[in-house]
């Protein structure tokens, strides 16, 4: 079977994904392109593919390329996109968190979570506000790490005090003032908070949060540069925190 109708129903709920009322409703979400789609396959988070000829993949529906243009987000359409369905998990593991709040642009999400599991982030704990984690620009910016890492969102004002009972260490992030990165110390049990790209950690948090942690780290740089991007500002933070725990 081959649909060539962007009116058929099967097509109109999977266009309704793209809208995240429904990833939630339904907690399914999609990805585009064939990278994105094996290693959906390879984390069993694989559902439903669609695509322009047969691939040999489960549950496969071939479609026409004004089907594929209407479902895609990418202005050059993709040849085969997934369903997955979303991971259903609220629980922390592992040692070293890294926590976001108020992340607000979809590339520096996935950025994030790209570099988390590259430095080996145990979890990565979302504000309620920061943007969707199944964002299309999010999804594709983590080149498919997305599936490798243990992504939770928590109320922040409720979790890490809870965090901080459970005997972590917790460190906050400041511009140009604190513990450089250099001396910091990253404990087996830690914490680190980055903030929104503009504001750093949100106003109405900060206070609490500087009263729980036991630090600020910052980025020793060149006079010059104000501030890195906060994709760019964790990676290397994340590199450190790695390196320091291997050296420890």
């Amino acid at each position: 079977m081959i649909i060539s109708s962007v009116e058929n129903k099967k097509i109109k709920e999977i266009i309704k994904l793209k809208n995240k009322k429904y990833r939630d409703e339904y907690k399914m979400f999609i990805v585009e392109g064939e990278h994105l789609v094996k290693e959906a396959y390879k984390n069993n988070c694989l559902i439903e593919v669609f695509s322009l000829e047969q691939s040999g993949y489960k549950n496969e529906t071939i479609i026409t390329p004004n089907v594929m243009k209407k479902i895609a987000s990418l202005a050059s359409s993709p040849s085969i996109i997934g369903i997955c369905k979303m991971k259903d998990n609220d629980i922390i593991v592992g040692d070293k968190i890294l926590i976001l709040d108020n992340i607000q642009d979809p590339g520096n999400l996935g950025t994030i979570i790209r570099s988390a599991v590259a430095f080996n982030i145990d979890t990565i704990v979302l504000s309620t506000d920061t943007v969707s984690l199944y964002n299309e620009k999010t999804i594709r910016a983590t080149q498919g790490m997305l599936f490798y890492a243990n992504v939770i969102t928590k109320n922040l004002k409720e979790f890490i005090p809870l965090l901080k009972n459970n005997g972590y260490k917790i460190y906050t992030t400041n511009v140009n003032d604190g513990i450089s990165i250099k001396s910091a110390k990253f404990y087996n049990k830690c914490a680190i908070i980055m903030g929104n790209e503009g504001n750093g950690v949100s106003k109405p948090r900060s206070s609490y949060i500087n009263d729980l942690c036991d630090g600020a780290i910052y980025i020793p740089m060149n006079k010059s540069c104000e501030s890195l991007n906060v994709g760019v500002a964790t990676s290397i933070i994340l590199y450190e925190m790695s390196r320091w725990i291997c050296l420890k």
